[in-house]
C-alpha cells in the first residue's frame, strides 16, 4: 500500500490502529516530496529530514503513553507560507520577508502541533496570496504535477500541487 495515496483521515486511522507509524508517514511524504519538488515546486521551505523524523517520533511516544490525540495525529502535513510557524521561514512568496522566521506560532499552527500533525514544510503560493494562479511567488511559479504546463490554481497552488502530487 502507498501511504501517500490516502486520505489525511485514513492515513490518522492507521497511525491510531498502529499499523503504520508517524516515522513511516513521515518516510513515506519525505521519499515523494524529494521525487515531485522539483518538478513542481510545490514547497518554498522543506524543513531537514531530521527534524521531520524528530516530530514523527514525538507522536509515537505520545501515542504510545497513551494520550488522547487528535485523528490526524503523525500525519505529514505542510502549511501555506502565510500561516506563523515558530523558528520556520515563513515569507509569504516574497523577497520582502526573507529569511523570516517568526517567534511564535499561528493558532492553526499551534494547535496542529499540539494534535500531533507532524510539519514537513511551507507551501508555495502567489505572493502574500494576492493572485489566482501561483505563479507570482518570489521563489518560482507551483506547477500542476498532471501537466506541467498548467497552473495548479489559485492562490494556494503550493497546497494543491503538494495534494495531486
Amino acid at each position: 500500500m502507498e501511504l501517500c495515496t490516502l486520505t489525511a483521515l485514513e492515513l490518522g486511522g492507521m497511525i491510531r490502529r498502529g499499523e503504520v507509524s508517524p516515522r513511516e508517514a513521515a518516510r513515506a511524504a519525505l521519499d515523494r516530496m524529494a521525487g515531485e519538488q522539483p518538478r513542481n515546486n510545490a514547497f518554498i521551505t522543506t524543513l531537514d529530514e531530521k527534524a521531520v523524523l524528530e516530530q514523527a517520533e514525538a507522536v509515537e511516544r505520545r501515542l504510545a503513553a497513551g494520550e488522547a490525540l487528535s485523528p490526524l495525529a503523525g500525519v505529514p502535513m505542510g502549511l501555506k507560507d502565510n500561516i506563523c510557524t515558530r523558528g520556520v521561514k515563513t515569507s509569504c512568496a516574497s523577497r520582502i520577508l526573507g529569511e523570516f522566521a517568526p517567534p511564535y506560532d499561528a493558532t492553526l499552527a499551534e494547535r496542529l502541533r499540539d494534535a500531533g500533525g507532524v510539519l514537513l514544510g511551507k507551501l508555495n503560493m502567489d505572493e502574500f496570496a494576492m493572485g489566482s494562479t501561483s505563479e507570482t511567488s518570489w521563489y518560482g511559479p507551483a506547477r500542476n504535477p498532471w501537466d506541467l504546463e498548467r497552473v495548479p490554481g489559485g492562490s494556494s497552488g503550493g497546497a494543491a500541487a503538494a495534494v495531486a502530487a
